[in-house]
């Protein structure tokens, strides 16, 4: 199964607590994608405090902010020429290399699969 966000993609946030209530919608970098849950980290979106005892790490321990993981589906790719978000649609190149595009201006967006070998 494709998925239509990758690590290192920029990508807009259309709910949650950091979308709610504004015209624009918030973006970031992907950190991570856990195919498994479904879930998606992104910098800067769903921070909240975490409350850490005095360790090795956190010497003083405290109050630290740190991101939480969204669900895959409230976000989506920000389009590289009209920094919209957008749909992400799959094509076979010429070379025979699988990539991801976006569906509102048709930029390409990366490659998914290298072409094979030998054929």
């Amino acid at each position: 199964m494709a998925i239509h966000v990758r690590k290192g993609d920029i990508v807009a946030v259309l709910k949650g607590k950091d979308a709610a209530g504004k015209d624009t919608k918030p973006t970031g970098e992907v950190l991570t994608v856990d195919r498994k849950s479904g879930k998606v980290l992104v910098k800067g979106i769903n921070r909240v405090w975490r409350h850490v005892k005095p360790s090795r790490r956190y010497p003083k321990g405290g109050r630290i902010q740190k991101e939480m993981p969204i669900p895959l589906s409230n976000v989506l790719p920000v389009d590289p020429k009209t920094n919209q978000p957008t749909r992400v649609g799959f094509r076979i190149a010429e070379d025979g290399s699988k990539q991801r595009f976006a569906k509102k201006s048709g930029e390409s967006l990366g490659i998914v699969k290298k072409p094979r070998q030998g054929e």
